[in-house]
């Protein structure tokens, strides 16, 4: 089936339907374990922020704290 007929046949399923079908599809993106492709540009940073954070040289604040920040942002 072609992505723009199973996007019309999606389009027809109640709301509860759709959802239920979104996470089958997540399960299903879990289960094959396939690892996503990841851009060299963002390896590299990935690498030295690590390299940063293991030389000590990286501010990090806790999680609850960047939470808190992120939600009064947005209340």
């Amino acid at each position: 089936m072609r992505t723009e007929d199973l996007k019309n046949e999606i389009s027809k399923l109640a709301m509860t339907e759709k959802l239920s079908l979104v996470e089958d599809v997540w399960d299903e993106i879990a289960e094959s374990n396939v690892e996503l492709p990841l851009p060299e540009w963002q390896k590299k940073e990935l690498d030295r922020r690590l390299a940063l954070y293991e030389a000590g040289k990286m501010e990090t604040r806790e999680w609850n704290e960047v939470y808190e920040e992120i939600r009064k942002k947005y209340e």
